[in-house]
């Protein structure tokens, strides 16, 4: 908010500042007032001088709750969930502040008092609420909403290591399948419309699930709904068992269940380390990270013999394991991608 101007700007060779032209509800009179305002008194230094000093007539509510979600105002260095809290607050104040000045009201000690950094006019006043930042999740659906695409990354980004052991292939290589194959993909609900069949008039929906890369419409129809329809909301990251159907231009999927990620670990049946061509060294480490899950699933070990030969390994049964996310993660950031895989 300090540096933006209403059209994109080169900012140096490797950087392209945004415009504010470009977020959803913060038209040309909002940022004529921004401007003017930076420009006559310098950067904004917190919240509430932000608002104070603007023409609230143009930069309503409506405009600054788009300017917190998109991040725009994260340079005050509160929690955008904090300042979506302190709003009306702040909007109330500072047209106060303004209505008084407007009258000619405002006494010499008044227009003398400084903003703090919390955002407030004084030490009377509250102070910023103690609360949590949104979930990562919610943060990123803002952004996608008010910009158009994700800022901050991806809702997927932190499940890279599972989109390569639970998705058999990316949405971009579904084209190369054939018309009818069984398919597997973890991605994020974009959208979901809700309708129902014409013959028996039973409910479905039409999905738009993304991955880090590509789109793709998948069709719930309703014995699969009546299964999965609570794992149906939008933003959620799930993994789907589809057939795919190549019958028109674009590929669609025809799902068949859909689990939450957090589900996805209970159909988990073997888990199978790849450890050809490392040194011996490291079976301890494996075997501690291996007691640290304690469960059930066997673990098979895939090592090289001397004579090149490839041998499966189970181990014994009191390294057997609860499969969950952070395990794999370890175990993919110990030993490197692709030498861990599982078997649904």
């Amino acid at each position: 908010i300090n540096k933006s101007f209403a059209k994109f700007i080169v900012e140096d060779k490797n950087a392209i500042r945004f415009g504010l032209l470009a977020v959803k509800n913060v038209g040309q009179g909002a940022i004529d007032s921004i401007v003017e305002a930076r420009n006559k008194n310098s950067e904004f230094k917190n919240f509430f001088e932000f608002c104070e000093r603007l023409d609230l007539r143009l930069a309503n509510r409506k405009v600054m709750d788009s300017l917190i979600k998109c991040g725009a105002l994260d340079t005050f260095g509160l929690y955008r969930s904090q300042l979506m809290s302190m709003l009306d607050e702040c909007l109330e104040k500072a047209s106060g502040l303004q209505k008084e000045r407007s009258r000619g009201q405002l006494s010499f000690f008044d227009s003398a008092l400084t903003v703090t950094d919390n955002g407030f006019k004084n030490s009377s006043s509250s102070e910023p609420p103690q609360i949590k930042e949104w979930p990562e999740n919610q943060i990123l659906a803002f952004e996608k909403d008010i910009l158009g695409f994700y800022v901050s990354g991806h809702p997927l980004s932190r499940y890279k290591h599972l989109l390569r052991i639970f998705s058999a292939c990316a949405i971009s290589q579904l084209k190369e399948k054939h018309d009818g194959a069984e398919v597997s993909l973890i991605g994020l609900i974009k959208k979901a419309k809700y309708t129902a069949t014409r013959s028996k008039n039973e409910k479905m929906a039409i999905l738009r699930v993304e991955d880090l890369e590509n789109e793709i419409d998948a069709l719930v129809f309703p014995r699969a709904f009546r299964i999965s329809s609570q794992f149906i909301i939008p933003n959620n990251v799930v993994w789907l068992k589809a057939k795919l159907s190549l019958k028109e231009e674009e590929p669609k999927l025809i799902v068949n269940s859909i689990l939450p990620i957090e589900q996805l670990f209970s159909l988990v049946t073997t888990i199978n380390i790849n450890l050809a061509g490392l040194k011996e060294d490291i079976f301890e480490s494996i075997k501690e990270k291996l007691l640290s899950h304690p469960g059930e699933v066997p673990v098979y070990l895939h090592i090289s013999t001397p004579l090149k030969k490839q041998v499966k390994i189970l181990v014994g049964n009191q390294l057997f394991v609860s499969p969950n996310e952070t395990l794999i993660k370890e175990l993919d950031e110990f030993l490197g991608q692709e030498r861990i895989s599982v078997v649904i």
